[in-house]
């Protein structure tokens, strides 16, 4: 038996291009997606603001030490909107600290988890204060059925805590509550250990070990009040919103209605084909949103457009090799597999017990190959004219690419606008699309 596993050369004989030869990938137009533009203009003064409640005040005392989370999904402008809380924090004079809220995200080890934080911006530098990390945890109470509940040490032992997170659809279920304040108590300030006893039961359990776990850390924590973001549909801060711990899940319910109806959306609902140019952490904490690409990880979440075969052609680089979502993908790339650090997809999967997602799709030599190759698998469609959508990521569609076989039902939608007609898509030497992010 051979003990060399990979050849890096991939395709050397010239098999599969020579399969995928006789397929051509059509024109490609581009086109604007309209949406509602409700973005905050001034984030810190909005924040400002939601600190002169008085419900908000008197819960910072002097001289007391806060814990404030810092997540990992990618939360836009969330550098700007925890170094404000921080200002606030001190102005009340109370003394704050940061610490990484991220359940088994990089890689489930204290220097991943900062890394992370360190490349959203989040700095002792830059936010004025010091950041704490680590992966140890403090078991504070048990569920009704006896299942023990974390929160990270250094939170446990601040005089207070505060929970900022993003209030959103979840990715993976359907609840009353899904992504937000009480999912950040859970499974952010419960580190790997906290995120892997809420998700034992899996994902048809989450909606209920959400709230309850959320109610053993209000009631056993220093929870002193919440800071909730929303985002529109150009994944930028549209809402925030200071929250007191007694009112947290009332508010967020209400939000996530809200949240739900200021996502976007592709409007075509119907094509053979989605490609996505990159996915990554930094646009979700499944690469891609399923709320926008309908490739969802488990039953227990539905929705968006509908297709056959799907191909991701890259990672980002602010994803630091976690590849989870890939594996949702029929196709990608050799560069998008070279990237993958299985060191820090694979907690992921394993704490989240949804391995789908780190799976590793059919890997061709370049963009090109992988995009016929989605043509060539697809079945029962006009292979001639195939209707594809290519999307940046899932964090920005207000403009994306579509086939020519798609182009005159794009001109008929009253919130679509084609910017150019349909042009033959252009390669480099390498076979790969040269306007992706850090070619």
């Amino acid at each position: 038996m051979s003990e060399k596993f990979r050849d890096s050369q991939w395709d050397r004989h010239g098999v599969i291009a020579g399969i995928l030869s006789p397929i051509r990938i059509p024109k490609m137009a581009r086109v604007a997606q309209e949406f509602e533009d409700t973005t905050l203009r001034d984030i810190p003064g909005a924040v400002a603001k939601e600190f002169d409640k008085q419900e908000i005040v008197q819960t910072v005392k002097p001289g007391m030490s806060v814990a404030i989370t810092a997540g990992s999904r990618g939360v836009a402008n969330i550098a700007v909107i925890l170094k404000e809380v921080v200002a606030q924090v001190k102005k009340l004079g109370g003394k704050p600290f940061i610490f990484p809220a991220m359940g088994s995200h990089g890689g489930a080890t204290a220097e991943g988890q900062l890394e992370m934080i360190n490349g959203y911006g989040i700095t002792e530098e830059a936010m004025g204060c010091p950041i704490k990390s680590s992966m140890e945890t403090v078991v504070i109470g048990k569920t009704p059925e006896g299942k023990p509940v974390s929160i990270d040490k250094y939170a446990n032992e601040a005089d207070g805590i505060v929970v900022v997170a993003r209030v959103k659809p979840h990715t993976a279920f359907r609840g009353k509550y899904e992504s937000g304040l009480l999912k950040m108590m859970v499974i952010g300030m419960g580190k790997q250990k906290g995120a892997e006893s809420c998700h034992d039961e899996g994902f048809g359990r989450m909606a209920y070990n959400v709230e309850t776990y959320a109610d053993v850390i209000m009631a056993n924590t220093k929870i002193l009040f919440g800071l909730a973001a929303v985002e529109n549909a150009f994944d930028n801060t549209c809402h925030v919103e200071s929250v007191p711990t007694a009112k947290f899940k009332e508010r967020e319910a209400d939000l996530l209605e809200k949240a739900k109806s200021w996502m976007p959306k592709i409007y075509i609902p119907k094509f053979d084909i989605l490609i996505v140019d990159q996915i990554g952490k930094n646009f979700s904490g499944d690469g891609a949103d399923p709320n926008i690409t309908a490739t969802y990880c488990t039953p227990y979440a539905s929705g968006g457009p509908e297709f056959q075969r799907y191909v991701i052609l890259d990672l980002s680089d602010e994803t630091h090799g976690n590849a989870i979502g890939l594996g949702l993908a029929d196709f990608s790339t050799k560069r998008a597999f070279d990237k993958m650090d299985f060191d820090a997809t694979y907690p992921n999967g394993f704490t989240s017990t949804v391995v789908s997602g780190v799976r590793v799709p059919v890997i061709l030599k370049n963009d090109e190959l992988a995009i016929k190759s989605a043509i060539f698998a697809s079945t029962n469609i006009d292979k001639l004219k195939p209707k594809i959508v290519r999307i940046k990521n899932s964090s920005h569609i207000e403009e994306i690419i579509i086939s020519e076989a798609l182009v005159d039902e794009a001109k008929k939608h009253p919130k679509m606008k084609v910017l150019e007609e349909a042009k033959e898509v252009v390669f480099d030497k390498d076979g790969n699309l040269s306007d992706i992010a850090g070619h």
